[in-house]
């Protein structure tokens, strides 16, 4: 790519706001805290007993564990996936609001006066980032069971240890909560790359610079990389990521927090 002119005008990034996420991640851990309280609940009841309160008739004590948390684990799926669109709309609606006051900001400090519409393009990045969120939320049940049933099989067999199983689950329980805090961040970092991008082409914007976040204990070199050097790309096709082999766009991959700075060329 060729170097930055002088009478090209170099636009500040828009940023992934912060509040979205803040938000995200409260709704998120507000259903895996509710989840959780129910199932240290009943597992701590059943197993105060000498026997588990679910024990009927000749049925084992493990058998009838594993079908309650079984139950526990479909009630719990339900209540996610009867969540996941309205909230999944919320968060897509909620990106692009902020993404585009943000760029119409940034715009109008430098002399350019933009009305935003939903466009075909725009339309559809917000239907996969609803798709997806819809997806990612319902995943959350899904992987916590899964392990929640290891853990108290695994009780069952050392004895059904109280102290044991409450340190197991509260192991679990922090697991899903970081999880959901990183659905959170790194979907809002993806959703407003991902229309930032469909609105720079929108305003005729053909290709920008890659600007390292600076943020992260560990981050990726090339990226490093490409923000120290301002490395100009074309924003249809992304940048030559030398580590990956493949082009690819700030905020796609997992935790990247990268932006773009739009380039307005002979302004």
């Amino acid at each position: 790519m060729a170097a930055v002119s002088r009478k090209d005008k170099v636009l500040r990034p828009v940023h992934a706001n912060a509040g979205t996420a803040a938000a995200y991640r409260r709704k998120l851990q507000k259903l895996v805290d509710e989840m959780n309280d129910s199932v240290v609940f009943w597992l701590k009841s059943s197993y105060r007993n000498n026997e588990p309160i679910i024990a009927q008739d000749d049925v084992l004590p493990s058998t009838a564990l594993r079908a309650a948390v079984k139950r526990l684990a479909d009630r719990w799926q339900r209540k996610f996936n009867e969540a996941a669109p309205a909230l999944a709309d919320w968060f897509a609606t909620d990106v692009t609001a902020r993404s585009d006051s943000a760029l119409r900001s940034i715009l109008r400090q430098a002399g350019i006066s933009v009305r935003f519409k939903m466009t075909p393009a725009a339309r559809d990045i917000m239907q996969a980032t609803i798709n997806q969120q819809v997806s990612l939320i319902k995943s959350i049940p899904s992987r916590y069971f899964t392990q929640i049933e290891g853990i108290v099989m695994r009780s069952v067999q050392n004895g059904r240890d109280l102290g044991q199983l409450t340190t197991d689950l509260q192991d679990q329980f922090g697991i899903t909560k970081r999880r959901a805090a990183f659905i959170a961040r790194d979907q809002n970092n993806k959703a407003t790359a991902s229309m930032n991008r469909a609105r720079q082409d929108e305003i005729g914007v053909t290709e920008a610079i890659w600007v390292h976040s600076g943020g992260g204990k560990h981050p990726r070199p090339t990226h490093l990389k490409a923000g120290r050097e301002k490395t100009r790309y074309d924003i249809k096709e992304g940048w030559l990521d030398p580590a990956l082999g493949r082009h690819i766009f700030p905020g796609e991959e997992p935790n990247c927090r990268c932006v773009s700075k739009s380039i307005i060329p002979g302004f």
